[in-house]
């Protein structure tokens, strides 16, 4: 039989920074996985790797041959099967490394008055629009993107490029607007794109009460460094998500709270 290499289980520093490591690589790729059908594909294909080393070790010779044709393939199955996470995992990584990151921290310390004073400036006339669909319940989903991809947003978009106002996020969602049905994406301090059909959650365990909107909202922001609005259509209720979770009939002051610190 095999021997099992437990070497890394001696306290020294390196060993202990590894598996501090890998237990936080493998907490955010079940975070990234959670709730979601990858869970129960990903659950299998441990489960296969298990019996894999079982039946080699019991030096079972037709089931280790089948069983290590999976094997074998397993990083190239992984990223096929799992490349919409690989793609969250890797914006992920890619986010806290950025130095865009690394000057916002150096401004929440040393200019943070300032920021604030100019962000609010940015949010209120999205804040104020809110107010007005959610009176009217005028169904909307405003996405703000940290990074714009072209490829992924404009294909299924109405280029807009303007200024933020209240009134024109109203006039899109209007309902009798060509450009209500679908997602406002806002970047780089501008409505960039309208009418965007974005990709849907595949999560099982949402309320039944979620439609197509909302399932929106949450499937950009697993995709996407991106965060959303939803102003219900039958409510009125505004709802916000972000990194694939959802805060439910949230008031206007926690509203301006979440996009000044997202936005």
């Amino acid at each position: 039989m095999h021997s099992l290499d437990l070497s890394f289980l001696k306290p020294t520093i390196p060993n202990i920074l590894d598996v501090l490591l890998v237990a936080f690589i493998l907490y955010q790729l079940y975070n990234l996985i959670r709730g979601t059908i990858a869970a129960n594909i990903f659950i299998g294909f441990i489960a296969i790797c298990l019996l894999y080393k079982v039946v080699d070790l019991l030096h079972m010779q037709l089931l280790t041959a089948i069983l290590g044709k999976f094997a074998n393939v397993g990083i190239i199955a992984i990223v096929i099967v799992f490349q919409q996470e690989v793609r969250r995992f890797l914006l992920l990584v890619g986010k806290n490394a950025s130095l865009q990151r690394n000057k916002a921290w150096w401004k929440y310390f040393f200019g943070k008055a300032e920021a604030e004073k100019n962000n609010y400036a940015r949010i209120k006339p999205i804040i104020d629009a809110c107010k007005t669909m959610k009176q009217t319940r005028t169904g909307a989903l405003i996405v703000f993107a940290k990074y714009y991809d072209e490829q992924f947003y404009q294909n299924s978009c109405e280029l807009v490029d303007a200024k933020i106002s209240k009134r024109l996020l109203e006039s899109i969602f209007q309902k009798n607007s060509p450009l209500h049905d679908g997602a406002v994406v806002i970047a780089e301090n501008k409505i960039k794109s309208a009418s965007c059909i974005l990709p849907v959650t595949e999560k099982a365990d949402l309320p039944a009460q979620f439609g197509l909107r909302h399932r929106a909202g949450i499937g950009v922001t697993e995709a996407n460094d991106a965060t959303a609005i939803i102003v219900s259509e039958e409510t009125g209720e505004i709802s916000y998500a972000k990194q694939g979770r959802i805060k439910m009939n949230i008031s206007f002051a926690e509203l301006e709270k979440l996009l000044n610190k997202d936005f």
